[in-house]
């Protein structure tokens, strides 16, 4: 099995995606690459909850939630300092300059651009 370049296999990673087929294409993906879901949120509410009670390894953000911007929960996990990707499907504001060095993975996603992005982003935590 496959685990990307650097990654460690086995990370629990937050997936936060409002659009349910592309969080369940997501989640398939990072379970293929060895990883565990630790939770799905498609919401901004449901990823403030899960950021602050943690037990994740990495969270995957979507920026828009149904119109709401992620940039809360992203503030969270940098607070507690918890890497994290920004997922975007283009056509919005550049991230906010705090958030500039997160790793970005642009949808559509594909299995061989999540492993070099999951590795960028915890060389970065």
């Amino acid at each position: 099995m496959w685990f990307g370049p650097g990654v460690e296999q086995g990370r629990n990673i937050l997936v936060v995606e409002d659009e349910p087929l592309i969080a369940m294409m997501l989640e398939d993906f990072l379970e293929t690459l060895g990883h565990r879901i630790h939770a799905s949120c498609d919401n901004l509410g449901d990823a403030l909850s899960q950021c602050e009670a943690g037990g994740f390894d990495l969270a995957i953000l979507d920026i828009n939630l149904k119109g709401e911007l992620i940039w809360p929960a992203a503030s969270a996990l940098k607070a507690r300092g918890v890497p994290f990707v920004i997922a975007s499907g283009g056509h919005v504001e550049p991230p906010p300059a705090e958030f500039a060095d997160a790793p970005l993975l642009e949808k559509p996603y594909t299995i061989d651009r999540i492993g070099p992005v999951l590795q960028q982003a915890m060389a970065t935590a």
